[in-house]
């Protein structure tokens, strides 16, 4: 009868180092198939933060840019505000996207920590972030002058992130 009673404890055991090998496997970042890149950016007419006329894909066509999606209720993004502020003093044209925000709680968040966006588009049923092809947020895609994501980053950007793969993906579109 005893055997019975370690049963549970040899499962949960198991369970926790499945979990364990998949967590610890390798970065997130990493892991994620970047199955998106050089494929068209979807279209888009989404309502503009403080009202207005709609934020469309149309607004930055023809130029490259950064979409960052982000939300008021995630904790990486406030992580990774203060070097999309930097971004956007070097006049790079970033595209924020409250993803599954409440417009309220966006604008608090934005004006405690400053706007870093050159226009804030909201998608509060989040169907734009999945049509851009979206794991969760935060997310930065760079969008070329043709329409065509260039780059992608899942997580929050860090200082090595956009040297090395967000800056050369906005210089390569302008070439």
């Amino acid at each position: 009868m005893r055997v019975w009673a370690l049963i549970p404890l040899v499962l949960l055991v198991g369970l926790i180092g499945v979990a364990g090998f998949v967590l610890l496997r390798g970065s997130p970042h990493e892991t994620v198939s970047d199955g998106q890149i050089g494929r068209a950016a979807p279209t888009f007419a989404l309502s503009r933060l403080g009202g207005g006329e709609l934020v469309t894909s149309d607004e930055l066509a023809g130029r490259a840019h950064i979409v960052n999606l982000f939300a008021s209720w995630c904790v990486p993004c406030r992580a990774e505000h203060p070097l999309l502020m930097a971004l956007q003093q070097r006049g790079v044209p970033v595209l924020g996207v409250a993803y599954k925000d409440d417009a309220a709680d966006t604008e608090a968040f934005l004006h405690e920590l400053g706007n870093p966006f050159s226009v804030v588009a909201l998608d509060p049923d989040g169907r734009f972030a999945l049509e851009l092809g979206t794991a969760g947020v935060p997310e930065t895609f760079v969008i070329g002058a043709d329409g065509r994501i260039l780059a992608l980053h899942r997580g929050p950007l860090t200082d090595e992130v956009i040297a090395e793969k967000i800056l050369p993906a906005l210089g390569a579109s302008t070439d």
